[in-house]
């Protein structure tokens, strides 16, 4: 199906209480919590594997002089030692995939250097310890801020970097409230629970890899490029995912040298775990970013114009930025408008996808400055952003297929009691505790990607359905089965979901918010055709059948689906993105809202409730989609409060490496959070009328928590995360300032 025309009514909408919809448990529940999930360095599906582990550069730039392996040849159990001596011929760069150990060069420190294959993960380790690697170390350039001048505007781009409208420059001049605030985000980590993992095995020259992937046909591509091999002659099984949040959207080099390693033993399998230290150097990481907001506004809070310009880094020879403005120009209405992206490369690990790209970032900056303006103004911050309320898309000038953000701030502020709040900034205390709300818009772009699926209802009744989409923790098995079963007219339990593995029907995979949408679209697409096939048995009309209760019922006639599946029924079906994306401006939706307290003396910050308003097209099951929202939230509160990659300015390293010193929420900072969802259909959107959530969640959430912060203390930071030392500042500033006057 070719997404080109609004959708009609669907089967999903017309049966009540069907099972889409529904709050249903995870399917994969009971697998996950008996030990029967197996993640990818748990497959035993590959017999007698040597064990990796990957070599490291300790310099961030400059060359290999020598490296001497002997040592470790001689080492108890050892098989096998790659490096650029002796590795494989490989093909090119594709998806930010590329080829490893091809030369001496070393662009950041971490890159791999060489791996060691022994019979044991134990015994590989000790002899990787033992390889020695002379360097000739030049200087490197590590730091963003020191890079501006050099930064450039990013040529290869799935969006524009640059967008302009009107005359921004001399409508923010004639503005009579002007903000302009620099903002700046740290380098932040995935920090996913489960590290990157390989599995891998060649049979002949077809290669197959149990890999921890989020997007397994779009590794597939980026692999057999690297590989230089047909696509079908590279394949990736990837079942169960122990989370992602962008960091396994590509294959990283745990993929790519196991794939290798078995190539030089003859096929053997190789199998290779990344450390959680190795993570945070060998694989990708969000690019820290510096950001310039300028807003003008007339005296009545109408904005007159907006700028957005961002800057971020990756390794050298990449050219993935993070587009934080993006967002920017659907938000709110203005005459005169301004975006920009820039990039510089830095010797640090390569910048990549991390949940919600661009957004995350973004809205940390643009939805303060908005609180900013609206401080200016004397004007309540929700309704600031009432006042700019845009008719349509303010730059693509198209229709949104739907759009609730003031529906969602409304509702927000009726729940979390927002007109109890004293507006003025520091007046409100319990205790030691000074005590501020925020507030900040939400909004993800809604994407759609091709996937197909195939179908098969057997003679017991069971549906079968095979896709090459993933499960990242998200819910996808179950809400795909919800899908098929309420499609067929079946129970969940009759449902058999087999994910995760390139052999089946390309599928988006899981990322950017589009997986549900993609993947759920071409598994009804698929069950359409099926239940089209099973109709064509009986003589019912077709307009009004409802599949339901193992039957077809059309008016006061019915016909048992086990009397017309006969030896089996098999139905592929697909879905595309069409003009639809052109032609309406599609976004996800919502508003949050943050209560924070901060000790009067240590500047201690503690979140103290926090409330998220969402609209997401169809719910498909309120409980994993809450799942989702909140964690998402929990995202938003890290990136504000805590979560920052520190880098050694002088070597380039990062010092904070693991979980232990790269701090993340955990239960003990959170109190209650919730998540509501209104009610919204979009039926330009895809077959489901579902939008995407997996990202929503963190987008402007830290805003809230940073304006609540504000709203506490007086104190702006505009300097993320938002850390002890910089409120203690912010306290003596004030301290001095009150002491002058």
């Amino acid at each position: 199906m070719d997404m080109s025309q609004p959708i009609g009514v669907t089967p999903l909408d017309t049966q009540a209480n069907g099972p889409v919809g529904q709050p249903i448990d995870r399917v994969d529940g009971p697998l996950k919590v008996t030990g029967r999930a197996t993640y990818a360095y748990e497959s035993r599906e590959m017999a007698n594997p040597g064990y990796g582990f990957v070599v490291t550069a300790t310099i961030a730039k400059g060359r290999i002089r020598d490296i001497d392996t002997a040592a470790a040849e001689r080492m108890p159990g050892v098989v096998h030692v790659l490096t650029h001596r002796n590795v494989p011929a490989q093909g090119e760069k594709k998806e930010q995939v590329g080829p490893l150990l091809t030369d001496t060069e070393i662009r950041h420190w971490g890159q791999p250097v060489a791996l060691v294959v022994a019979e044991s993960f134990e015994e590989a380790r000790a002899a990787a310890a033992v390889v020695r690697v002379a360097y000739d170390e030049q200087k490197g350039a590590y730091v963003l801020a020191d890079a501006l001048a050099e930064a450039r505007k990013p040529e290869k781009a799935r969006t524009p970097p640059d967008s302009s409208l009107g005359d921004f420059e001399a409508g923010f001049a004639a503005a009579p409230v002007r903000i302009d605030a620099r903002y700046t985000t740290p380098v932040q980590s995935h920090a996913m629970m489960e590290p990157h993992a390989t599995l891998a095995a060649w049979e002949g020259d077809r290669v197959t890899l149990i890999t921890a992937n989020q997007m397994p046909n779009r590794g597939q591509d980026a692999l057999a490029s690297v590989f230089k091999l047909p696509k079908d002659n590279v394949r990736l099984i990837s079942r169960f995912i122990g989370g992602g949040f962008g960091g396994k959207l590509q294959p990283q080099a745990d993929a790519i040298l196991a794939a290798l390693a078995s190539k030089n033993l003859n096929g053997r399998p190789v199998k290779i775990a990344l450390t959680r230290q190795q993570v945070f150097h060998v694989t990708t990481r969000r690019s820290d970013t510096v950001q310039r907001v300028r807003l003008g506004a007339g005296r009545d809070g109408k904005l007159t114009a907006i700028a957005h310009e961002s800057w971020s880094d990756t390794s050298p020879g990449d050219s993935f930025f993070e587009t934080s403005a993006n967002v920017t120009r659907s938000l709110y209405a203005a005459p005169n408008r301004l975006t920009a992206h820039r990039l510089a490369n830095l010797n640090l690990p390569m910048a990549s996808s991390m949940r919600a790209p661009g957004e995350a970032v973004g809205m940390l900056a643009f939805e303060c400055a908005m609180d900013e303006l609206a401080e200016a103004l004397n004007l309540d911050p929700i309704e600031l952003r009432i006042r700019n309320e845009p008719a349509q898309d303010p730059e693509k000038h198209v229709p949104f297929s739907t759009r609730q953000l003031v529906p969602c701030l409304r509702e927000g502020a009726r729940l979390f009691g927002w007109d109890r709040r004293n507006p003025k900034p520091g007046a409100t205390r319990d205790g030691q505790w000074l005590v501020g709300t925020g507030v900040s818009a939400a909004a993800r772009l809604n994407p759609l990607q091709p996937a197909k699926a195939r179908v098969r209802l057997d003679p017991d009744g069971t549906l079968t359905a095979r896709m090459a989409m993933t499960d990242i923790g998200t819910g996808t098995y179950t809400i795909l089965s919800q899908i098929a079963a309420e499609m067929l007219g079946v129970k969940v339990s009759q449902v058999r979901m087999i994910l995760g593995d390139t052999a089946d029907p390309m599928s988006s995979g899981s990322g950017g918010s589009f997986g549900a949408a993609s993947s759920g679209s071409a598994l009804y697409m698929a069950c359409e055709s099926l239940r089209g096939q099973l109709l064509a048995k009986t003589d019912l009309e077709p307009k009004n059948a409802v599949f339901t209760g193992g039957r077809i019922v059309s008016g006061n006639r019915s016909a048992a689906l086990r009397d017309l599946i006969g030896a089996g029924l098999e139905a592929e079906g697909e879905i595309k993105p069409g003009e639809n994306e052109k032609k309406f401006s599609q976004y996800s939706y919502g508003a949050h809202f943050a209560e924070v307290g901060v000790d009067a003396d240590t500047g201690e910050i503690r979140l103290r409730r926090m409330l998220g308003v969402f609209t997401g097209g169809r719910i498909l099951n309120p409980k994993t989609a809450r799942s989702q929202a909140i964690g998402g939230m929990v995202f938003g509160v890290g990136a504000a409060l805590m979560e920052a990659v520190e880098v050694d300015s002088r070597y380039g390293t990062f010092v904070n490496h693991d979980l232990a010193e790269y701090h993340v929420p955990v239960h003990a900072d959170l109190p209650e959070i919730d998540a509501v969802f209104l009610p919204e259909l979009d039926d330009k959107a895809n077959p489901l009328k579902s939008k995407g959530l997996g990202e929503l969640g963190i987008c402007g959430a830290g805003a809230a928590v940073a304006n609540a912060v504000y709203h506490a203390t007086g104190i702006r930071i505009r300097d993320y995360p938002l850390t002890l030392d910089k409120i203690l500042e912010g306290f003596t500033a004030k301290e001095t300032g009150q002491r002058r006057a």
